[in-house]
């Protein structure tokens, strides 16, 4: 594969992060010689995010793409990668991976995720936010969310890092269903961290299953491409190997 003909390699990132949780993927393959872009993902609901994103694909990509999504990335991704852009792959990081129709609280309900709790207030800071449609809000993790269950496998100076740098989603992120999935005409692959609290091991499991993604697994949090970035790096490479 010369220069010529490598993918673009486009990471977006999920709830509760930025553009900085890629950094060392996005290092690492900058190094390797691939084209890297990291767009915000606006967090404030999937069916506008997925525009979002498929419309930076489409003006900010030329030649073939590998989409990667991480948490609530992974949703948007599957929405986003048939609506603009030549994307070829898809790598699901410690991600959502829905079918048509389905929401993020419905995948995620009885599941055991720490997320998934009768009042929302006892894991989240909400508050509101210009513009919000109604019923609307930002949620913020409780420190000790991110301590406990978000990043247990960081250093604590990272955890509390990630405490005070949060982008919040809206509350109507995780409640909108998801469209017709690309990952049914696309080859996808996933990334499992078996030690992830948000979207417990089973689901990613189901989920990566379901989708027919070629699946690679660790003892890693669910922020696995910061604890452990080797991991999504080399479900990347093979996806590129596949175009």
């Amino acid at each position: 594969m010369t220069d010529a003909t490598k993918p673009t390699i486009v990471l977006v990132h999920g709830a509760w992060a930025d553009g900085s949780s890629w950094d060392a993927v996005t290092r690492a393959l900058q190094a390797d010689g691939y084209t890297v872009l990291v767009p915000p993902n606006p967090l404030r609901g999937l069916t506008d995010d997925a525009a979002y994103v498929a419309s930076f694909l489409a003006q900010r990509t030329s030649g073939p793409v590998v989409l990667v999504g991480h948490s609530y990335g992974g949703a948007v991704i599957t929405n986003a990668a048939t609506g603009g852009g030549d994307v070829r792959a898809l790598v699901y990081v410690n991600a959502f991976v829905p079918d048509e129709g389905e929401t993020v609280v419905q995948i995620l309900e009885g599941s055991g995720s720490a997320l998934a709790v009768p009042d929302p207030t006892t894991i989240f800071d909400i508050a509101g936010y210009p513009g919000a449609p109604e019923g609307a809000a930002e949620v913020f993790l409780k420190p000790e969310v991110v301590h406990e269950s978000f990043a247990q496998d960081l250093a604590e100076a990272d955890r509390w890092t990630i405490v005070a740098s949060q982008r919040p989603a809206s509350l109507v992120a995780n409640v909108v269903p998801s469209g017709p999935p690309a990952w049914r005409s696309l080859p996808s692959w996933a990334v499992i961290g078996t030690d992830d609290r948000v979207i417990p091991v089973d689901v990613l499991r189901r989920m990566a299953a379901r989708a027919g993604s070629t699946v690679s697994e660790l003892s890693a949090s669910h922020v696995s491409m910061v604890s452990h970035p080797e991991a999504a790096l080399e479900a990347i490479r093979a996806a590129v190997a596949s175009i």
